[in-house]
């Protein structure tokens, strides 16, 4: 069996080199607790028939994917921030298409490396086609078993990424006189699956209860209603002090055409905020828990 890193750092001595004084034996000293130590952590993966111990599940977090390269950084950092949060959790990425490594890569390499186990925690705001069949499609192909995650919305820590956003666009809270004329659109991708309508409706309730003011739902394509259809109504009732909220995990070109269209101000993506760090290891326990309650059972 061999370690995959080296047991010296640049900061050991290499055998056969002098050493001051009486550092001999405090050196081998370390050297030894170092190799105990790494010896330790191998052979705890391995059972006492010999059998490699499936190690604990991993987190693969699933974008969806986008010509935009600053979508692939921004996603980059926030599993950095995922990371950050919980050191020693095994954090990785698999996207549905238009960027690698696409799901299937990500699952097959964690198949090869002997992990049993992974929860997949969809980088999505609602339910739609991707989470009920395209991701479930994915990992059917692949011999990780997989637990599926609900995707991040509607939930109140995007409320809190969407509230920190709009501040830092230049919304405050609006006086009695600016309230009656203030209103935001959520500015969504859109889909055809009805409950992705009624998962940002919801974020949408949650984010005027929180804001003061109306907040109306709408979208980027698909969907209805769009965007400047939205803000037309919300002009024709008088609301002029109009914010757009980018519902968007990522930049890329729905968000951009979203917020040119902000008669006032624009948020922008969630992004790495970290609520959404918070929110993907919260699906990440919640559908854990679940898994091993129902293998216990």
């Amino acid at each position: 069996m061999t370690a995959s890193t080296s047991l010296y750092d640049e900061s050991d001595p290499r055998p056969g080199s002098p050493l001051p004084g009486g550092a001999h034996l405090d050196s081998t000293a370390h050297l030894m607790n170092r190799i105990s130590s790494q010896l330790a952590s191998q052979l705890s993966l391995v059972s006492r028939e010999g059998r490699r111990r499936p190690g604990p599940p991993a987190l693969v977090v699933v974008a969806h994917g986008s010509r935009d390269p600053r979508a692939l950084s921004t996603v980059s950092a926030l599993l950095d921030r995922v990371r950050a949060l919980r050191p020693g959790l095994p954090v990785h990425l698999g996207h549905i298409e238009l960027n690698e490594p696409l799901l299937t890569d990500t699952l097959a390499a964690l198949d090869a490396a002997g992990t049993a186990d992974a929860v997949l925690v969809p980088l999505l705001l609602s339910r739609g086609y991707h989470v009920k069949r395209d991701i479930p499609e994915m990992a059917a192909e692949v011999g990780v078993r997989t637990h599926l995650a609900a995707p991040l919305g509607p939930h109140p820590l995007l409320v809190e990424a969407l509230y920190a956003r709009l501040v830092e666009a230049g919304w405050r809270t609006p006086s009695e006189s600016e309230r009656r004329t203030s209103a935001v659109v959520l500015a969504a991708a859109g889909s055809r699956d009805p409950d992705s309508a009624v998962d940002t409706r919801r974020t949408a309730q949650f984010l005027a209860e929180r804001l003061g003011v109306p907040v109306v739902p709408a979208y980027a394509t698909t969907a209805t209603p769009t965007v400047p259809t939205a803000i037309r109504a919300l002009t024709a009732r008088g609301r002029h002090r109009i914010a757009v909220a980018s519902y968007f995990t990522a930049p890329g070109r729905f968000a951009t055409e979203c917020a040119d269209l902000a008669p006032w101000i624009a948020s922008a993506p969630l992004g790495t905020h970290e609520a959404m760090a918070r929110l993907v290891l919260h699906r990440f326990d919640q559908t854990l828990a679940t898994a091993t309650a129902s293998t216990a059972a």
